[in-house]
């Protein structure tokens, strides 16, 4: 079995078997711990599988290196990828949750490592919750998403995320297959009520 090198959290499902198992990805700076509540927010009765991310950036725990503020470091955004993917495998196999049940609910940098995993490695989620994200890559073929809902929540007012990037990302996935829900909320890069809202219902 392949190491979960991630430090990491599970909490079980609250029913039997799992509905579902959510992965939780926080943003830059966050951690195991940041994005649980609002996992259980989301969903009452999921298993919740919360990784800290593998770089440090001055400090701040995250997914992928990057270059400046939006600009991300290619070659490593695919190799932390595709490391992360086989975390969230061993974790099914070690947890006993259902691998082909996985939805993503990731967090800016959260978000865009899900939305990484979506275009190269199309098998490990069977959706996505993707808040205020962007075009992580773009792969040298789209995968087939055709089985893939994908939320994604975007701020009107994002200093980081331009709406114009949002919309790339959905036409991308939609492209790929995916069913795909695009949201604007008045807000910027921070999660706001709506936000939540708008998962539990979607």
């Amino acid at each position: 079995m392949t190491d979960l090198n991630f430090t990491h959290r599970f909490v079980p499902a609250q029913e039997s078997p799992a509905p579902r198992a959510l992965l939780l990805l926080h943003g830059t700076g966050g951690d195991e711990n940041d994005m649980i509540p609002l996992g259980r927010d989301l969903d009452p009765t999921a298993a919740l599988l919360s990784p800290r991310g593998n770089v440090l950036e001055n400090g701040m725990p995250r997914f992928f290196r990057r270059l400046a503020e939006g600009v991300f470091d290619e070659e490593d955004v695919i190799r932390r990828a595709h490391e992360l993917a086989d975390f969230v495998s061993a974790a099914a196999a070690r947890y006993e949750f259902d691998p082909n049940r996985v939805t993503a609910v990731g967090y800016s940098n959260g978000a865009n490592i899900a939305a990484s995993i979506l275009l190269l490695r199309p098998e490990v989620f069977a959706g996505a919750v993707l808040f205020r994200a962007m075009v992580p890559l773009v792969p040298s073929a789209l995968p087939n998403l055709a089985h893939v809902r994908v939320l994604i929540s975007s701020g009107e007012h994002d200093p980081i995320v331009p709406v114009e990037n949002a919309e790339r990302l959905a036409a991308m996935l939609r492209t790929a297959g995916a069913d795909v829900t695009l949201r604007f909320e008045p807000a910027g890069h921070a999660l706001s009520l709506g936000d939540i809202e708008a998962a539990k219902s979607w």
